[in-house]
């Protein structure tokens, strides 16, 4: 930093413009144990947000404005520390919003995604913020698409179903005419990690990481990348499928018969087809959990999700219902002993490189969280999440909820695997869940024929 930007820092920090606090502990792991330099464009978390309604490029200007004053991560950015970096949160800041009209020939949706990526692929000052950039695409008078990129260190998924809520409540606001701006969040992100470190005391970690030692003892990688070249910077390639109404309907109600949720039977299905297609019996995947038990930080935006990693171990030979149970254990106990992601590697001794993440490889996401359609009489705004294949990991499988089904996004790498192999998991993986909803008194290995 120069020491002219020194001097700035200091005035401002002196004069109660701005205020410094510790890295939150899900901040902690992107700059300790994520592969890729923090700053990369792959940390960026990214949406479209459809607006339908007559409304002007200044009601969006000060509808943002609305929720930058009451969201503090809108404000923050990060200055670099000796050991590590520290939050800083400025007291004010300018929505930063831009406008564009889209002439009639770029209006496809294809158009817009293309526009959408220069959004998502321009990078973001993590000292001089702001971490976010939105811009408006206007295709028609009362139709306009919100493209939004806001880097992963403040914000999650959850987040963005917050945003859209705090913009559309603004809107509502001005409409009527209302003052004041929004009110403030019950428990702001700042004080939520002063929380979660008064919870995390030595004693407590030590106590978990006892557990994940021996849980995760013996685990081996899945696959080598010894000879990945820029591996770490590999942006992935991405892969869509569905399954459809009917047999997600068959597997809640196989969840229902077992006494167990949705993700498990999802969970146990997909193990078991990526234990036929990588040739092996023991996987280990990470999964995010939302980490917002308390009421107060809900309408909060940050970054406070976990990861925890679900080990499983398939027995071929065993009925996928036995397999379920253990699947539900598993996950039971390992939800109820997580712990802070970066705390988790160190105990473990495992540290990132290019290429490797920390303990799994493999992502296995629910996407359930509250993605809100918002309908006003002179306004309607749906969310839709765009997966950035962000580089952490060899392969991913992402299953959101919507109302005909589940949508499956696979990302993975192409210098691991072909586009075909991909193709072959993801019609393993239904097939696995399709028989395993049919007969789960069947052997594994009988399921996917």
């Amino acid at each position: 930093m120069s020491k002219e930007r020194s001097a700035l820092l200091r005035q401002r920090l002196e004069k109660g413009e701005l205020r410094l606090h510790p890295l939150t502990f899900p901040q902690r792991e992107l700059w300790e144990t994520a592969p890729l330099p923090v700053g990369d464009v792959a940390n960026h978390i990214c949406c479209l947000i459809g607006l339908r309604g007559p409304i002007t490029f200044a009601e969006c200007q000060a509808a943002l404005q609305g929720v930058v004053e009451r969201q503090e991560v809108l404000r923050l950015s990060f200055l670099p520390g000796k050991e590590r970096p520290l939050q800083m949160i400025r007291n004010s800041g300018e929505a930063n919003i831009r406008f564009r009209e889209l002439p009639s020939a770029t209006q496809m949706p294809e158009d817009v995604e293309e526009l959408a990526q220069e959004v998502f692929n321009e990078p973001l000052d993590l000292l001089q913020g702001p971490l976010y950039r939105a811009e408006v695409l206007q295709r028609s008078a009362d139709d306009h698409v919100l493209v939004l990129a806001i880097h992963h260190a403040i914000a999650d998924g959850w987040s963005l179903g917050v945003f859209v809520q705090d913009l559309v409540a603004a809107y509502a606001r001005q409409l009527m005419g209302r003052g004041g701006g929004l009110p403030p969040v019950p428990l702001s992100y700042t004080d939520w990690g002063s929380v979660e470190r008064d919870f995390w005391q030595p004693a407590e970690l030590q106590r978990r990481a006892e557990f994940w030692k021996s849980r995760l003892t013996g685990t081996r990688r899945l696959w080598s990348t010894e000879d990945l070249t820029g591996a770490g910077a590999e942006k992935l390639e991405h892969y869509v499928s569905r399954v459809q109404e009917g047999l997600v309907d068959a597997a809640r109600e196989l969840a229902r018969r077992e006494s167990t949720t949705l993700f498990v039977v999802l969970l146990a299905a997909f193990q078991v087809a990526l234990a036929t297609w990588a040739d092996t019996e023991d996987i280990v995947v990470g999964t995010p959990v939302a980490n917002r038990g308390r009421k107060a930080v809900r309408e909060t935006m940050g970054y406070c999700a976990g990861i925890v990693p679900l080990r499983g171990q398939v027995d071929r030979g065993r009925p996928f219902s036995a397999g379920l149970q253990l699947a539900h254990e598993a996950s039971i106990s390992a939800f109820a002993n997580a712990m802070p992601f970066a705390e988790l590697a160190q105990a473990l001794g495992d540290r990132p490189s290019p290429g490797y993440n920390p303990i799994f490889e493999v992502r296995f996401a629910l996407q359930n969280h509250p993605i809100p359609d918002i309908v006003l009489p002179t306004l309607s705004a749906r969310l839709k999440m765009c997966s950035s294949g962000t580089s952490r990991f060899h392969l991913g499988c992402e299953l959101t909820e919507e109302a005909d089904g589940l949508e499956v996004v696979w990302l993975f790498r192409s210098s691991l695997f072909s586009a075909k192999e991909v193709h072959e998991l993801d019609a393993s993986f239904r097939a696995s869940l399709a028989g395993a909803c049919r007969s789960p008194e069947k052997r594994t290995a009988n399921l996917i024929t």
